[in-house]
C-alpha cells in the first residue's frame, strides 16, 4: 500500500503556525529526489513564499579546525538570548572519494541542537554540490517561513561550496586562525574576495597578540582587493568563540553590513539575482539527474564514455550526441 503523498498547504500552514514536526517533514519532501515529490515541493515553496524574505541570511566559513562549530554554537546562543530564533544549516558537499559526510551531526553544536529556539539541519550528504545547495536554499525559505529570523549557513570550507554559499547569503563571514604568516595561510584570493567580514578565531590567551598581528595582515590584503559592494570595506575582526569574546561586536557589523547594502540599493538587487542563480542551479540539477536517471541514457553515456576513453570518438562529439538524445 502507497503512503498517501504530503500535502504541500497542510504542511506550509503547519509550519507557518509554529510545528516544528511540520517544519521537518517539509524539509524532508523538499530534500526529497522523488520525481514525483518535486512538483509537490514546488506548490509548498510557493505557499510559503509571502513569509519568507525576512531573515538575516550569513554565510559562515573557514578553513578546518578553525573553530566554525564553536563560534557558530555561541553567537547562536547569544542570538537567541537575545530574543532571535536561529536556524543553521550545513551545506554538506560529501566526500566524492567514500561518499561519506564531510561534516558532523548536531553534537558538534550541543547547546544551540537543544535550544528550543534554535533550529540545526545538516544538508543532505549525497549528490552533487549544486543539488546540496538548492536544498538549502529551499530549506532557508521553510525556515524563513516558519518564523526563523536569523539563518545561518555553515560550509565546510573547502572548494566551490564557498562560491555556492555566498551566492544564499547577505553577508558572507570567513573565519581566519591567528598567526597567517606571510602567505596568509595560502588562502585562496577568491575567498577574501567573497568575504563581507573577515574574523580571526580563537584571539583568546597567548593567541591574542598573534591574533591582532593576522588581522593586521588581513587588513593590509583587502587594500588591495576590490570590494563586493563599493560603499563596504570589509572590516577585519578578532573573535573567541570559545571564550565568547569579540561576538556581539561580530554580530554588530553582521547588522551594519545589511544596513549599508541596503541604503546602496545592493542588498535587493543581490538577494533577486540570487533567485535567478537558485533557478539555475536547480535547471541544471535537474537536468543532471533526467541523465543519471533514465536507464537508456545512462547506458548510451556509459558507452561514449568507453569510446571516449579508448580514443575512439571525440569528447565533443560525445558531448554532442548525449546533447541530442535530450531533445528527443
Amino acid at each position: 500500500m502507497n503512503p498517501r503523498p504530503p500535502d504541500p498547504q497542510a504542511l506550509a500552514e503547519g509550519l507557518i503556525g509554529g510545528s516544528r514536526s511540520a517544519l521537518a517533514r517539509a524539509i524532508t519532501l523538499v530534500e526529497s529526489t522523488r520525481p514525483e515529490h518535486r512538483r509537490l515541493a514546488g506548490e509548498l515553496l510557493q505557499a510559503c513564499l509571502p513569509k519568507t524574505g525576512q531573515a538575516m541570511r550569513v554565510g559562515i566559513t573557514g578553513v578546518p579546525g578553525v573553530g566554525k562549530s564553536t563560534t557558530i554554537d555561541q553567537l547562536g546562543v547569544n542570538l537567541t538570548s537575545a530574543g532571535h530564533r536561529v536556524a543553521v544549516l550545513a551545506v554538506d558537499p560529501s566526500s566524492s572519494r567514500t561518499g561519506g559526510s564531510i561534516l558532523g551531526d548536531k553534537t558538534r553544536m550541543a547547546r544551540l541542537s537543544v535550544d528550543p529556539q534554535a533550529f540545526v539541519r545538516p544538508s543532505p550528504s549525497a549528490g552533487t554540490l549544486g543539488g546540496v545547495a538548492a536544498r538549502t536554499r529551499e530549506t532557508m525559505l521553510l525556515c524563513e517561513a516558519a518564523g526563523f529570523d536569523v539563518v545561518l549557513v555553515e560550509t565546510v570550507g573547502t572548494g566551490q561550496s564557498e562560491t555556492s554559499v555566498a551566492d544564499m547569503v547577505d553577508t558572507f563571514l570567513v573565519l581566519m586562525l591567528p598567526g597567517a604568516g606571510d602567505e596568509l595561510q595560502g588562502i585562496k584570493k577568491g575567498i577574501l574576495e567573497l568575504a563581507d567580514i573577515i574574523a580571526i578565531n580563537k584571539a583568546e590567551g597567548e593567541n591574542r597578540q598573534r591574533a591582532r598581528n593576522a588581522a593586521a595582515e588581513y587588513v593590509a590584503a583587502l587594500k588591495i582587493l576590490m570590494p563586493r559592494v563599493p560603499q563596504w570595506q570589509p572590516p577585519v575582526l578578532t573573535v573567541s568563540g570559545l571564550a565568547d569574546e569579540g561576538l556581539d561586536k561580530l554580530w554588530a557589523e553582521v547588522v551594519r553590513h545589511r544596513e549599508v547594502t541596503q541604503a546602496a540599493g545592493a542588498f535587493a538587487t543581490t538577494r533577486a539575482d540570487q533567485q535567478v542563480k537558485w533557478m539555475w542551479a536547480m535547471l541544471e540539477d535537474r537536468i543532471l539527474g533526467r541523465l543519471t536517471r533514465d536507464p537508456a541514457t545512462k547506458a548510451r553515456i556509459r558507452e561514449l564514455e568507453a569510446q571516449v576513453r579508448d580514443g575512439t570518438r571525440a569528447a565533443t562529439l560525445a558531448v554532442e550526441d548525449i546533447v541530442a538524445g535530450l531533445d528527443n
